[in-house]
Parts: structure tokens; C-alpha cells; sequence
């Protein structure tokens, strides 16, 4: 497969890079086809090396030279099966409808979920973070990013939660969507029993009366900690279903934190003994 030079941004075979704006389009269409996409040279090389396969590139002319070791690497551009797409600056905003200013953007394969048994059956001891319809594909990828900066082991999302594998929600995360362990929970909160049958307790991060201050609260060697969506926080099914409420304290009359920032300070408390 050669290295093609586009010409115009109606070029049928660049479907996959159509319109990535558009949230509410993407989001339904990239499940559904199979794909997702990895924006920046550092991430598409993340995935890579994670396993992920490409299906094509789409770049700058100015990228292809650079990137040329990491494209023979996958078999892609010149003597390769894998397409590469090369245009202008200009023509790359109009197929993508962004300014392409991070290197160069990857339509890779979108690999099929584990099951939420094999994502909290690892080694003890065990820390799951679980997003409840977290809608913001930043805060999704920040939390993610958190779970692998300060330690987590796994996340689980529900299935109104926003896609971790969405363009933006895997470039806030760094890449490290691809190394964190986590599927979709199919029932929620139903499927907390499954956690309970594998030694969890759950603790749900909100303002409720009863919550009990994080330096207070002593985890379970196995804990999972929800997370609830911005705004309203957790469900009342969520918080009826959680064994423990706890919450993070506050000063300066501030009443609670980003769901992303609260994560990172939730997970370290519980990873490094302060909770």
C-alpha cells in the first residue's frame, strides 16, 4: 500500500476521519464500525504498543519522514498494507473539522471488552475505580489517568458513561487508556454483586450525611470506589447499592472537587495508607 497524497477532503476512503467533532456522531459510529482514534504521535505510539492495530494514518507532509520508522514498524505507507493519508494542514482541518497540530491522527481497531471477572480478578490487593455516567470525555481520560499514575488496578464504566476510547477522553489520558485494565459493567448497579463474590466492598465517593471523612475510612483489601457524574454525583441506586459512603473534606466554603481531581486525591489516599 503506497503513501497517498490526497487531494480533496471528499476522498470516500477517509470516512474514518470525517467529522471527528462532532461527539454525539462519533460516539455512536466508532463502536459500531470498530474503530476508534489515537491523536499525537505519542499516543498512536502507546497503543501500538499496547497491541493495538492500526487501520490507517492520516498526517502531515511534514510528519511522514519522522514517523517513518514507527509506520515500517506496523507494515504501514510504502510496500505495506496499512494506508497512509498525507495532505496539507488545511485540508486535514477541513476533513477532520480540527487543526491537526499534534503530528498525526491513527484509525486503529477497536479491540473487543473483557469481561468485567476477568478486569477485577487480578492480584491482591486490589483498588477498581468505577465512572457512573461520567459524561465529559476529559474527566473520563483524566480519571483514567490518575488509576495509572497513583496505582489503581482496573476501571469499570456504566453504560451511559462516556467512551474511554473517544478521541478526546484517550488524548487527556496520555495513552494510558491503553494500559489500564477495564470493560463496561452490562448492569448497574446489579453487577456489584459480582464484585462482592469476588471480596470487594464498595465505597462511593459523595456528600451523602453518612459519608465518613477519607482519612477515617479504613478500605477493604479489596475496595471499589464510585465515581458519579458531574454535577449530580452518584445515583441514588448507586449509593443505595454501596456498602460504605466516604467523602473528601473541604475548606475555604468549597463543597467538593472535579470528579477528575477528586479521583486523583481519593486513589492516592487509598493506595498509600492515609485513608
Amino acid at each position: 500500500m503506497p503513501v497517498i497524497r490526497l487531494e480533496s477532503a471528499a476522498d470516500p476512503r477517509l470516512a474514518d476521519y470525517v467529522g471527528l467533532t462532532d461527539v454525539a456522531l462519533r460516539s455512536r459510529a466508532e463502536p459500531q464500525r470498530g474503530l476508534f482514534i489515537a491523536e499525537s504521535r505519542s499516543v498512536i505510539e502507546r497503543a501500538i504498543e499496547a497491541g493495538h492495530s492500526p487501520r490507517s494514518f492520516l498526517m502531515e507532509d511534514v510528519w511522514l519522514e519522522s514517523m517513518q520508522p514507527m509506520l515500517e514498524s506496523v507494515g504501514a505507507g510504502e510496500g505495506g498494507e496499512v494506508p497512509v493519508y498525507v495532505g496539507d494542514r488545511h485540508l486535514l482541518r477541513e476533513i477532520t473539522g480540527f487543526t491537526v497540530h499534534r503530528g498525526a491522527l491513527a484509525a486503529m481497531h477497536r479491540p473487543p471488552l473483557p469481561t468485567v471477572a476477568e478486569v477485577i480478578d487480578g492480584p491482591d490487593p486490589r483498588l477498581v475505580v468505577i465512572c457512573e455516567d461520567i459524561v465529559d470525555h476529559t474527566n473520563v481520560g483524566a480519571i483514567f489517568r490518575s488509576v495509572a499514575a497513583l496505582g489503581a488496578d482496573a476501571v469499570l464504566v456504566t453504560p451511559r458513561c462516556a467512551d474511554p476510547l473517544y478521541r478526546r477522553s484517550v488524548r487527556v489520558s496520555m495513552g494510558t487508556v491503553f494500559q489500564v485494565p477495564w470493560t463496561r459493567i452490562p448492569q448497574w448497579p446489579a453487577d456489584l454483586d459480582m464484585l462482592r463474590d469476588h471480596g470487594y466492598s464498595v465505597a462511593a465517593l459523595a456528600l451523602s450525611p453518612s459519608a465518613v471523612p477519607l482519612e477515617e475510612f479504613r478500605p477493604a483489601e479489596r475496595t471499589a470506589l464510585v465515581l458519579g457524574t458531574e454535577g449530580d454525583g452518584i445515583s441514588a441506586a448507586g449509593l443505595d447499592a454501596a456498602d460504605v459512603h466516604v467523602r473528601i473534606p473541604m475548606a475555604g466554603g468549597v463543597d467538593s472537587l472535579n470528579v477528575a481531581a477528586a479521583s486523583a486525591v481519593a486513589i492516592w489516599a487509598l493506595r498509600h495508607g492515609r485513608a
